[in-house]
């Protein structure tokens, strides 16, 4: 039985220590929070579940193998941080650090000390998205040309972080699983509508070097709650829509052809444009709940020592690109280039470097 513990028990904590103590290879030993009405909520679900507001009990407690970190972003480097160098595997939400810098640290003390660090981006675990990487690795929809995604609500505003850092990493951590590469640049546009000079709504448009764009749409301020994403190939296109309780993913057999036999210096001007429309199909998919997959991942990745589907090198990918997408943002939406990262770096080899 792997012994976690949990921190931060406010919006997400409880579905965390839900899927946690419902999962039979795992223990819930503790949950730590700074409100008190919180921890009492905790107790009640969690019967000989220890609450405490002192996360040096998580840390000191032997009994305890692994750290889940539900807490606002700003305070996932300091805690992952004291989680692993007490020698804790340690799952963090989404996104993994507020810096790229952060990230990078945490990758190296995790490495050094053979733990599991793995980044909660859950959508990767969804049926849906496991379909749709899939077909793409199978070839099913030909070369990819476009992502084209919408993820709306009414709320919930942030008091620390903007719409982007908010809900950005779950379409960012979408794209970067399907697609083999990073983007070479990154451009972002928002709008504050709250007056606290935080922005509600933002555009978040990504370049890639094969002439694949991904663009975002995100806004805490719809009237309706939209999660919808075009996946468009240049065989097939594929839409997925996390609000259908069944058909979540639907592929159009439709496209285009261009003809462009003609040569010479006007050929361009002479192509035809010819339409293809074929079948919609709509694959079952299980669709078990997504952090049920991921939790249970997590706890056979510390038992078993090995890397977890979304590793810290996973997570740092999303933190780059939130950074670009801020500073573009800060810039009126001007193009920020990226660099190649230095290096691919994973916690791969968790049981070698332990027993090193």
């Amino acid at each position: 039985m792997v012994g976690l513990g949990l921190v931060g028990y406010g919006y997400w904590g409880p579905n965390l220590g839900r899927n946690f103590s419902a999962n039979p290879d795992c223990r819930l030993t503790a949950v730590c929070d700074q409100n008190p009405s919180r921890l009492e909520a905790a107790s009640r679900q969690f019967l000989g579940c220890v609450a405490t507001s002192r996360y040096q009990d998580l840390l000191e407690d032997p009994s305890i193998d692994a750290i889940a970190i539900a807490t606002p972003a700003a305070t996932h480097f300091a805690l992952a941080r004291a989680a692993l160098l007490a020698g804790k595997d340690v799952l963090v939400e989404k996104p993994m650090t507020t810096t790229a810098a952060h990230a990078e640290e945490l990758i190296d003390l995790a490495d050094r000390l053979g733990r599991v660090l793995a980044v909660d981006h859950t959508f990767l675990y969804t049926d849906a998205v496991r379909k749709i990487k899939d077909l793409l690795d199978a070839g099913e929809i030909g070369d990819l040309l476009y992502m084209d995604s919408v993820r709306t609500n009414l709320g919930l505003f942030q008091r620390d972080h903007n719409v982007i850092w908010d809900l950005a990493p779950h379409e960012l951590s979408i794209v970067l699983h399907l697609v083999a590469e990073d983007p070479v640049s990154v451009q972002a546009l928002g709008a504050c509508h709250a007056g606290n000079g935080i922005e509600n709504l933002a555009y978040v448009h990504l370049e890639f070097s094969n002439n694949l764009v991904a663009h975002f749409h995100l806004n805490w301020l719809a009237p309706v709650k939209i999660r919808q994403t075009i996946v468009a190939g240049s065989r097939k296109m594929i839409v997925y829509d996390d609000m259908q309780r069944s058909e979540k993913i639907k592929i159009y057999d439709k496209g285009i052809a261009v003809d462009s036999a003609s040569e010479g210096i006007d050929a361009v001007y002479k192509a035809s444009i010819n339409y293809r429309t074929g079948d919609v199909v709509a694959p079952y998919l299980e669709n078990p709940e997504a952090l049920a997959v991921e939790v249970a991942h997590f706890v056979d990745c510390v038992r078993t020592r090995t890397r977890p589907l979304v590793d810290g090198a996973a997570g740092l990918r999303v933190v780059r690109l939130l950074e670009a997408a801020q500073q573009s943002l800060q810039q009126g939406g001007q193009r920020i280039a990226l660099r190649p990262p230095l290096r691919a770096r994973s916690n791969s080899d968790l049981g070698a470097k332990r027993a090193a």
